[in-house]
């Protein structure tokens, strides 16, 4: 699994990678996890609200901070 943090590096960006790493550790998944800080690249996902959530290629958050409950929900296949 593929999981990609698009962001600048604001606290929001932060504070998302943090509990999508909870998540990830909590589930017991494995999965390379990305800081995306690179605006072209972010622009690319069609994404223009950060932070963001990319999931296998599939925006799956964008503006906000998700939940980590909603994380473990897309990272369970």
């Amino acid at each position: 699994m593929e999981i990609k943090i698009l962001g600048p590096g604001c606290p929001k960006c932060k504070k998302t990678e943090e509990i999508v790493r909870q998540a990830v550790a909590e589930e017991g998944i494995a999965a390379d996890i990305e800081k995306v800080t690179d605006i072209m690249k972010i622009a690319g996902y069609g994404v223009f609200g950060t932070p963001a959530v990319v999931i296998d290629g599939e925006v799956k958050s964008s503006g906000k901070i998700p939940q980590k409950e909603d994380i473990k929900t897309w990272i369970k296949k």
